[in-house]
């Protein structure tokens, strides 16, 4: 649609309304295509698993299927999808949706687990490259961090963005390189899968503050900037509806500052209850070596006991300790 574009002739889609931002949906074929594949291999792993009794919880389809898979569909093929060539602030909530939401749920799917458990020939290769140095080097925290604050201000602030609307191939790319980068994130902070390094939690507490402030700074940068992004392409789109072209990138900078400091919020309480679960294993490993010590001390202390009722009374007598010690290796007293 971009690539026809004639100044002053719009040939977009129709005003935004509240009924058409239910009803307004398009096809993504590639999109459609990526989530099918992802979605019917995580089905027959669990349907692997379940064919050999193994339990799998329902809230990790729940997550990957519902929360990762369909937080995609809603960002490339609702309302989103058919309003992000023509809404500045539409293609802000979508970047937001497959940056941070839609990995977030899909690592809380746990799939490196689930490869594990079901095709344990294939997931032992993948947990030996998980562990590999330059998997290490690769997803240390501040990399991860500093990748997923990077990628989205080159998005905005490059001719990056206007390329994605003017071409379909690089708009798909795009959703691509806004994914993976969220997905390391979660991946090796949130530690329910498999990670190259297992840092504590303290320190994804640290890079989530660090990443929240860069949310921020993107939504700030965006909103003080003077300039049109992709000022060319919106001028010549000649929207007649909706707000003005200024007051779209407002709106979509304030989008990406708000709604990237609220998917937060999932983010720490998944880290909270990752951190009493593992309090509550320690503890239970603390209690386990302790009565694993405390029943030594008793098997010792009954041997003890046992070789001291086995010895005449006056060998534990300290009254006669002495005086009657030749008498036990064969001599007599004085």
């Amino acid at each position: 649609m971009a690539g026809s574009l004639i100044a002053g002739e719009y040939t977009g889609p129709p005003e935004l309304t509240l009924s058409r931002a239910v009803t307004s949906w398009t096809l993504d074929l590639p999109v459609l295509v990526a989530i099918l594949v992802a979605a019917g291999l995580y089905l027959a792993g669990m349907r692997r698993l379940h064919r050999t009794g193994q339990a799998w919880p329902a809230a990790r389809p729940v997550a990957f299927l519902a929360g990762g898979t369909g937080a995609v569909v809603l960002a490339t093929m609702s309302f989103l999808g058919v309003y992000q060539g023509v809404l500045f602030w539409a293609r802000a909530v979508q970047t937001v949706l497959l940056l941070l939401v839609a990995p977030l749920f899909l690592v809380l799917g746990r799939p490196l687990t689930l490869l594990i458990a079901a095709r344990p020939r294939l997931g032992g290769r993948a947990e030996a490259a998980v562990h590999s140095r330059a998997a290490r080097i690769l997803t240390f925290p501040a990399i991860t961090a500093m990748v997923l604050l990077v990628v989205p201000f080159l998005l905005y602030f490059t001719p990056w963005y206007e390329a994605g609307l003017r071409s379909d191939l690089v708009r798909e790319l795009t959703y691509a390189a806004l994914m993976v980068p969220g997905l390391v994130f979660f991946w090796t902070l949130l530690r329910v899968d498999p990670v190259p390094k297992a840092y504590p939690y303290l320190v994804s507490l640290w890079v989530t503050g660090a990443e929240v402030v860069g949310d921020a700074a993107l939504g700030l940068a965006i909103i003080a900037d003077e300039h049109l992004i992709a000022g060319a392409y919106y001028q010549a789109l000649g929207r007649p509806w909706g707000p003005s072209l200024r007051a779209d990138q407002v709106i979509g900078g304030g989008a990406l500052w708000i709604l990237g400091d609220l998917v937060g919020l999932p983010f720490l309480a998944a880290m909270l209850i990752q951190m009493i679960k593992e309090d509550e294993q320690e503890a239970v490993q603390v209690d386990a070596e302790l009565d694993a010590s405390a029943a030594a001390a008793q098997e010792a202390g009954e041997a003890t006991a046992a070789t001291a009722g086995s010895q005449p009374w006056w060998q534990s007598d300290s009254r006669f300790t002495g005086r009657f010690r030749g008498v036990d290796q064969g001599e007599r007293p004085p």
